[in-house]
């Protein structure tokens, strides 16, 4: 699945021509050096692009899933809420995903493990436009039913508990270790864009050609997601293909719990999410700044910052005290939230949003390059299991400590808490876990180094 350290020659469909030895892809020939040099701090590291067939291929992929699914799960509340009129009834569908994601995401760890990831990641991609298909059949009969909405959100949350687990432990194989951060920082590019642009483009799309027109474009970027994922080269495990047993996944969490700086790494995150991701308070929010025609915005303005702190990101490969960045990013997300909190209007309170947005980018970016570069690929597949039950609960339970806190409380003493508490807890792990405060990338090298390209 990896093409190795060397950039393949000629032309490929996704990332277009290979660039010249010795030139830097984002210059022209008019460019100064020394503005060359300048971008080329900012701008996004593309060399994972331009060294690997198989990044590219599944980055593509990823990409086209990614915008299409953000149709269906704009489309399935609506046409609940359309069907039922009932809010309890379109709340119920993150209850149905959350068991089903947490169950099969462990096991989905457990297979990266054992099975061929791209085969794991393939099969359940066939799977979910099978989904998409029969939620097309089921809008465009007279009277659709509402059961079938369940059922596809509870099994759709399962296929992707299985899938995500595989792709995510497929990028160290197809990258050199060197390039690895640069590939976290394009991955959570395609989620920045995917943030900002699809939700709007659902919305739009429902409301001139309805429904089934969403679930359409769905199942066609299914398609195309296939036909790209069918490229890449098998990811073989490099344990014995033996059934993979649930169990298994202790081992996974054993091996965290030798590793505080891993375990810092999953507190970060649950500080940020638990305590200073209020999404669930936009709507209130909204009518508390009485601009309930900007609550879009709200929900658009952490994507928008992520967006911009991926395209500015370069500067992330010259870091080598990871641990650092993932401590501070959670800082910056309590204080940009708490900011929120004493913001006099809208457009303030949308600046503090953005803020936080790029810090969480500047998290996910060096937890994931920690996990890549330090993890045995053999425990991968768990790893990356664990942390998507703990990237599961953190929003969940974010969502119950900001709507149970703004019940008694309000909404701006909701906001000014969580972020306090977020800023707080993060200064607390900076002390707890002095691991991840030392954590320097340079002292960890592991994992077999990718493959060379197959002709």
């Amino acid at each position: 699945m990896t093409s190795g350290p060397n950039p393949t020659s000629g032309t490929d469909p996704i990332a277009g021509p290979s660039p010249t030895p010795g030139t830097d892809s984002t210059s022209g020939p008019n460019t100064a050096p020394g503005t060359d040099r300048r971008r080329s701090r900012l701008l996004p590291n593309t060399a994972p692009w331009r060294s690997s067939r198989d990044f590219r291929l599944t980055w593509a992929s990823g990409t086209v899933t990614l915008l299409g699914s953000i149709f269906t799960m704009t489309a399935i509340p609506l046409q609940i809420a359309d069907l039922t009129g009932s809010p309890l009834a379109v709340g119920a569908v993150g209850a149905v995903e959350l068991v089903p994601t947490v169950l099969f995401g462990l096991y989905g760890g457990v297979l990266a493990d054992r099975a061929d990831r791209r085969t794991v990641a393939l099969v359940t991609e066939v799977a979910l436009a099978a989904l998409s298909a029969l939620l097309l059949a089921n809008a465009l009969l007279g009277t659709p039913a509402v059961w079938p909405l369940y059922v596809a959100a509870g099994v759709a949350a399962a296929l992707q508990g299985v899938q995500q687990p595989s792709v995510e432990a497929m990028v160290p194989r197809l990258v050199p270790q060197d390039q690895l951060v640069a590939a976290g920082s394009l991955l959570s590019l395609r989620w920045s864009i995917g943030g900002v642009a699809a939700p709007a483009a659902a919305g739009l799309l429902i409301a001139t050609a309805g429904v089934p027109a969403a679930y359409l474009v769905d199942l066609g970027t299914f398609l195309l997601s296939i036909a790209l994922l069918a490229r890449v080269r098998p990811v073989p495990s490099e344990r014995d293909a033996e059934v993979p047993q649930l169990t298994e996944f202790l081992d996974g969490a054993r091996y965290a719990a030798r590793r505080p700086d891993l375990i810092g790494t999953y507190l970060a995150d649950l500080t940020a999410t638990v305590f200073a991701l209020p999404t669930a308070l936009f709507p209130f929010l909204a009518a508390d700044l009485d601009a309930t025609w900007a609550l879009g915005l709200l929900y658009s303005a952490g994507a928008v910052g992520s967006l911009i702190a991926a395209a500015t990101g370069g500067w992330a490969e010259r870091v080598h005290r990871h641990g650092r960045l993932v401590l501070f990013s959670a800082a910056l997300v309590g204080a940009a939230t708490a900011a929120a909190a004493f913001a006099p209007g809208l457009w303030a309170v949308l600046l503090c949003l953005t803020v936080a947005g790029g810090a969480h980018w500047i998290g996910d970016t060096f937890r994931s390059a920690i996990w890549n570069q330090s993890i045995p690929d053999e425990l991968r597949g768990r790893a990356a299991g664990l942390e998507m039950l703990i990237g599961s609960a953190g929003p969940a339970l974010g969502d119950l400590r900001a709507g149970g806190l703004a019940a008694r409380q309000g909404i701006r003493a909701a906001l000014r808490t969580g972020g306090l508490l977020c800023l707080g807890s993060s200064a607390a792990l900076s002390a707890a876990i002095p691991a991840l405060w030392r954590y320097d990338r340079r002292a960890h090298r592991t994992g077999p180094a990718p493959a060379e390209p197959t002709p």
